[in-house]
């Protein structure tokens, strides 16, 4: 199987929906999936990522299934902190968290580093909690049940050859280190995701039933140079 993770469109956050630069992105991105086809597409509940899963619908004759989990403002509660001033910022718009995040003794718990004094006061566990669950559903929907303790996925069932899921770039960050056995604190300081951004994963089965998830490619944006968005 592969599994392609895309964030929506430029947005317009309030109200929920794209620019017209993103709706134009979101048509490039059809495009690209029309030559490869979707036996399944996914999307959050946020309007901006339906759209930008629409056009794809569209020309390949699918509904898409709508995920509540993959809505970025749950991602936003779990995974922000208080900035110098009090506010509300996701983490990595937090300095001093980016730093903690990074921290030696932190990295040195793996993936129990949100159980560190540093984040006694954050909701991060219930976050990661929380992705890793919904992963854990949605991919053995699709045929795989995860091996957390060894990193690994087992098939158990019929796999599709290609799922889309449509959603954000919090949120994303966040599932895609749950798919690849990537603590978050590691997998998020590192990793961006631009608009309409394709990441590729691709299902590789090792043999006796046994499956290791690999990145093809990261956040691929070849359809907005063809269309001449990049601006």
């Amino acid at each position: 199987m592969r599994l392609y993770f895309i964030r929506h469109g430029q947005p317009i956050y309030d109200p929920d929906s794209l620019t017209p630069l993103g709706h134009e992105q979101a048509k490039a991105l059809s495009k690209r999936f029309l030559n490869l086809g979707l036996n399944k597409v996914y999307s959050s509940t946020s309007t901006r990522a339906i759209q930008t899963a629409q056009p794809t619908c569209d020309l390949l004759g699918k509904e898409p299934i709508l995920c509540d989990w993959a809505h970025e403002a749950h991602a936003f509660d779990d995974f922000s902190a208080k900035d110098q001033g009090g506010n509300l910022q996701w983490i990595l718009e937090v300095p001093e968290m980016v730093r903690k995040l990074n921290d030696p003794e932190v990295k040195k718990l793996g993936r129990a580093w949100y159980t560190h004094p540093y984040f006694a006061d954050t909701n991060f566990a219930r976050g990661v909690n929380r992705v890793d669950a919904a992963v854990d559903t949605f991919l053995e929907e699709l045929g795989y049940r995860h091996d957390r303790e060894n990193g690994c996925y087992h098939i158990i069932g019929d796999n599709p050859a290609r799922v889309a899921l449509f959603a954000h770039y919090g949120f994303g960050l966040a599932f895609l280190s749950s798919v690849m056995d990537i603590p978050y604190n590691v997998f998020y300081p590192r990793f961006n995701i631009c608009h309409t951004g394709v990441t590729e994963i691709l299902f590789y089965h090792h043999g006796d039933g046994m499956v290791i998830p690999q990145i093809v490619q990261h956040s691929g944006d070849a359809h907005l140079y063809r269309e001449g968005l990049v601006r």
